[in-house]
Parts: structure tokens; C-alpha cells; sequence
């Protein structure tokens, strides 16, 4: 990424107001912001966005602040002034994007909501991303990402057999049902606005989202009648040839022999022969095979079964702590840890842009913004003289 810095940049020329905060919006926004389009991001005046104050912070800012919001303008407004709307409707004006996460029916309370900034910018795409979507039941219900996996369906397929669900360590709503969705929806109405002229209102609903990630295991419930849980189902952990061991030396392995060939050539490898014509056990024929597997495995290291297996040609993996998937040749190579320099928090780390492009790669360009850094910039483009920025600091619009 570092090395291919003089290709143009795939979104050049796109503007995007970033309102949202906390994780959802912000991974959406700097996904676009690292393939080139300008995302100012609009906080609350001496607060700003929440997620800054996340634990664990580094110097003054999160971290995980520091891992969302690079390539990012920021600048302050209170919505709840004249001055202030005033703003960020001229924002919206010359906008492309408004990307915004509040619960249905805020923007439009403030005056601010999709019809009315349309009305002023025809071509402006409007994205709000929220938990259930602008309308039913649940539009205005607050919730988290738990509470979306939940109602989705989705919360039940992690965990073991008979135990319940779990809570699952990533942010899977919110980065997979709403981030993904909403970069996609951006970048979709922005295709149909060069056929169409106009912009549109993108409705992302994260348990939407979650719900469209189903189809392997809402094919059991339509198909075959059962209820997929974790640890009763193929593929949820019921069946040694796709689950996670421990090892002799308390690390873990993955194996994930789904296809035949592969389940064979394990069990002849390591002289589970006769378990080759019931890969896919159920009941009590998976618990006593889960034991046998589980034994055997025990007997080695995580290294010494990588270097029997992995030669194999078989798709085995070690479970990895951080620093060892970040010390991985293959993320080493694909760049997937970058760093860079903040004017503040000084040598930071960064995840790098996960997908590759041979012509308009993603790239690091500036740092996360320091909270308001760019009030002056971005209001002196609307037109504003210092004499008006100074009166609004004074009325705490920015």
C-alpha cells in the first residue's frame, strides 16, 4: 500500500459527512475514506465522538478511535443551534454522502432529515445506518450488537452443545450487517446516481444485515425442519472434522476438513482409519467421536501437528493470539499492520485496507483528526470569514 502511492485514488472527488459514532459508521467511513473520498467527520463540540474516550486509550485518544478514523477531517458542530444547522446544511449542499447512525426520526427533529437536504441537494446520497431500519416495530428500540444477533437468529449458532449461546468477540452486527452494508448501499446509489442524476435515502438496518448472512444455516431451519445451535450442527462444532482442539501445550488447532478427500487424509494420517465413513456424526456417535479426536490431539503440540498436517496439504490452522497473527508472514505480506504518525499520539499502529486493487489501492494519507482540527478549513470552504468563526466559538456552535 505504501509503495503504490501515485495511482489515483478509486472515490477522488467524493465528499462524505461522517455523523456517526461508535463503530458502525466509522469503519463504513474509513473504508471509504482510505480509497480516497474527503470524510469530514462532524462531532459535538468538546466531546465529539464517544468512541474517543473507549478504553484502552494511548496518549489522549482511544485506540480503537486511532483504528477507525484515519484519512478523516473533523470538524464541530452543535446541532442544537441555528448556527450550528446552519452548517451542516451548507455541508450538505456540496456533499456527495451524509453517512449518519442516530435513532429514526433524530435528523428529521432537527430539521435536518433526508427530504429536507434533498430538497437543497438533489444528487446528495443519504445513508443512515441503525439497528432495525427506518420503519416497523422496532425502528426507535435502542440496541447493540448483541441485542441484533439476538433478534436476527444468529446469537444461537455460537456456543457448545447444550450450554446456550455465547457472547461472540467480534462486533458481527454492527461491522458485518452495518458497515459492509452501508459501504456497499453508498457505493450502489452512487452507480445509480451517474445514470439518474439524483441521490437517494440508503436504509440499513444491522439486523438486516445479520438476517442476509443466514443462508447456510437458515437452510436447515427451511429445508430440513431443525434448529441450528452451536454444537448440534454441521459446521457449528458438532463434528470433530470442523472444530477447535486444544494440544498438548495448552495452545489450540483449527481443522477444517469439510470435504471428503481431506477427512480421509487426515484419519490416515493419524490412524483414525475407521472413522472415515462418518465424518458428519450426530448424537451420541459425535460426542464419543469428539473424544477420540480430542485425546488424540492432546498428544502433540500445536507446532507438532502443524508440521505433520500442514505438509499433508490439509486445511489446519493454529489458533493465533494477536501478536502471533500480526507477527504471521501471510498478514506480513498482504500488509495488514501498518503504522503511522499522529501529531499527539506519536508512532501509532493501523490495520491496513483489506481489499487489494491493481489499479486504485487504499491507502494511509493522514492520521485519525484531533477533535475540531479542521473547523477553520472546512468553514472557511462554506464561505465563512474569521470574523464568523469567531462568533460562532463564542455562541459554542462549533
Amino acid at each position: 500500500m505504501t509503495a503504490i502511492s501515485a495511482f489515483k485514488d478509486a472515490l477522488t472527488g467524493l465528499t462524505v459527512l461522517d455523523l456517526t459514532r461508535l463503530l458502525p459508521g466509522a469503519f463504513c467511513t474509513q473504508m471509504l475514506a482510505d480509497l480516497g473520498a474527503e470524510v469530514i467527520k462532524v462531532e459535538e463540540p468538546g466531546r465529539g465522538d464517544y468512541n474517543r474516550e473507549f478504553p484502552p486509550l494511548n496518549v489522549k485518544e482511544s485506540g480503537s478511535f486511532l483504528l477507525l478514523n484515519r484519512n478523516k477531517k473533523s470538524i464541530t458542530v452543535n446541532l442544537k443551534t441555528e448556527e450550528g444547522k446552519t452548517v451542516l446544511r451548507r455541508l450538505a449542499a456540496r456533499a456527495d454522502i451524509l453517512v449518519e447512525g442516530f435513532r429514526p426520526g433524530v435528523m428529521d427533529r432537527l430539521g435536518m432529515g433526508y427530504e429536507t437536504l434533498a430538497a437543497e441537494n438533489p444528487r446528495l446520497i443519504y445513508c443512515a445506518i441503525s439497528g432495525f431500519g427506518q420503519d416497523g416495530p422496532y425502528a426507535k428500540t435502542p440496541g447493540h450488537d448483541l441485542n441484533y444477533m439476538a433478534l436476527a437468529g444468529a446469537l444461537q449458532l455460537f456456543g457448545k452443545a447444550g450450554e446456550g449461546p455465547i457472547v461472540p468477540g467480534l462486533s458481527i452486527a454492527d461491522q458485518g450487517g452495518g458497515s459492509l452494508m452501508a459501504a456497499f448501499g453508498i457505493l450502489a446509489a452512487v452507480l445509480a446516481r451517474g445514470q439518474t442524476g439524483k441521490g437517494q435515502f440508503v436504509d440499513v438496518s444491522m439486523t438486516d444485515g445479520l438476517v442476509a448472512w443466514l443462508p447456510y444455516h437458515a437452510a436447515d431451519y427451511f429445508f430440513a425442519g431443525v434448529e441450528p445451535k452451536g454444537g448440534e450442527r454441521r459446521f457449528l462444532g458438532q463434528a470433530p472434522c470442523y472444530n477447535v482442539f486444544r494440544c498438548a501445550d495448552g495452545r489450540h488447532i483449527t481443522l477444517g476438513l469439510i470435504e471428503e478427500t481431506f477427512w480421509n487424509r487426515f484419519c490416515d494420517l493419524v490412524g483414525l482409519s475407521d472413522l472415515k465413513e462418518a465424518q458428519w456424526p450426530e448424537g451420541a456417535e459425535a460426542e464419543a467421536q469428539m473424544r477420540r479426536v480430542a485425546d488424540l490431539m492432546a498428544t502433540k503440540t500445536c507446532d507438532e501437528w502443524m508440521g505433520l498436517l500442514g505438509p499433508a496439504d490439509l486445511p489446519v490452522a493454529p489458533v493465533n493470539t494477536m501478536r502471533e497473527a500480526f507477527d504471521d508472514p501471510q498478514l506480513k505480506h498482504r500488509e495488514m499492520l501498518l503504522e503511522m504518525e499522529h501529531p499527539v499520539e506519536g508512532r501509532i499502529p493501523q490495520l491496513g485496507f483489506p481489499i487489494k486493487f491493481s489499479d486504485t489501492p487504499g491507502r494511509l494519507r493522514t492520521p485519525p483528526p484531533l477533535l475540531g482540527e479542521h473547523n477553520d478549513e472546512v468553514l472557511r470552504s462554506l464561505g465563512y470569514t474569521a470574523d464568523d468563526i469567531a462568533d460562532m466559538r463564542r455562541k459554542s456552535a462549533i
